[in-house]
C-alpha cells in the first residue's frame, strides 16, 4: 500500500511538473499574442521592442522612425537598442517583457537562437529599414503580415574559396545545421552581420550537381552575381513561401 501510494504521488508530481513546463514554454509567445490583441482592442498603449543593428547609423535611423509611429493612444516603446548580434540577454529581456525583437542586418548567436526557440520569443529579421518600419507598424495595430513566410532551412560554413576561370568564385562549404537546397535564398554572415543576400546558383557534391545537401556533409556552392566571399563566412539558407490569405486572416486584419 505504501509503495502504491508513493508511486501514485510520483506520477502525480511528474504530471504536474510537465504541465508547468508546458505552460512556461507557451507563456512568452502567448503573452506577445495577447499584447498584440490588447493593442488592437485598444486595451494596451505600448508595444515593447528590442532593436539590434549592424551599425549605429542604422540604429539611430530606426529609432527615430519608430518614435514617429503611433499616436496619443498607442506607441512603440524601445526597451533597448544596440549594435551587434542578438545575445542571450536580449532574448531573456524580450521573454520577460513580452517584447518583439527586431534585427537589422544582424543575427542571433547560436545560444540566443536556441533560447528564443525554447521561450518562443519572436525575432523579426530585416535587411531594409523601410520594411522593418512597416513590419513594426503592422505589429502596432496588432497585425503581423502573414502573407510572406520565411522558412529557415540550414547553415553552412565556407571552409575554402576557389577561383574558377569563366565562372568566378566557388565556396567549399560544410553544412553545420539543417540542409542547403539548390536555388534557395541565403544571407552571407560575417561576424554575425549580414554582408549580402542573394540566391544559390549551383550546389555540388564533388562534380555532380545535387538538389540538397544535409547537415554534416561537404559541398560546393556558386552564387548569382556575387564573389566577395571569405573563409569563415556563414551561409544562412532559407526559403520564402507565399502564404495564401484565409478568410480568418482577412477578417482579423479588418476587424
Amino acid at each position: 500500500m505504501v509503495e502504491t501510494d508513493s508511486k501514485a504521488r510520483e506520477i502525480a508530481d511528474y504530471r504536474l511538473r510537465k504541465s508547468k513546463e508546458k505552460k512556461a514554454t507557451l507563456s512568452a509567445r502567448g503573452s506577445v499574442e495577447q499584447m498584440l490583441a490588447n493593442i488592437q482592442a485598444g486595451e494596451s498603449s505600448e508595444l515593447p521592442v528590442i532593436i539590434k543593428t549592424d551599425v549605429h547609423g542604422s540604429l539611430e535611423a530606426i529609432k527615430v522612425a519608430l518614435d514617429k509611429l503611433g499616436n496619443d493612444l498607442v506607441k512603440i516603446r524601445v526597451l533597448t537598442g544596440a549594435v551587434g548580434a542578438i545575445s542571450e540577454s536580449d532574448i531573456s529581456l524580450a521573454s520577460a517583457s513580452s517584447a518583439l525583437v527586431f534585427a537589422f542586418n544582424v543575427r542571433a548567436i547560436p545560444q540566443a537562437r536556441e533560447l528564443s526557440r525554447r521561450d518562443n520569443v519572436e525575432i523579426r529579421y530585416h535587411s531594409i529599414i523601410y520594411e522593418l518600419i512597416e513590419d513594426a507598424k503592422l505589429a502596432l495595430t496588432g497585425m503581423l503580415d502573414p502573407d510572406l513566410q520565411e522558412n529557415f532551412i540550414g547553415y553552412a560554413e565556407i571552409k575554402k574559396v576557389f577561383s574558377v576561370s569563366k565562372i568566378g568564385k566557388i565556396a567549399g562549404c560544410f553544412v553545420t545545421e539543417g540542409s542547403v537546397k539548390k536555388g534557395c535564398s541565403f544571407r552571407l554572415l560575417r561576424d554575425n552581420t549580414v554582408v549580402h543576400q542573394g540566391k544559390l546558383k549551383t550546389l555540388r557534391r564533388f562534380k555532380d550537381e545535387v538538389n540538397e545537401v544535409r547537415e554534416g556533409v561537404e559541398c560546393g556552392m556558386g552564387f548569382e552575381n556575387y564573389n566577395d566571399i571569405q573563409e569563415g563566412d556563414v551561409m544562412e539558407c532559407f526559403e520564402v513561401k507565399e502564404v495564401a490569405r484565409s478568410l480568418e486572416t482577412i477578417e482579423k486584419k479588418i476587424s
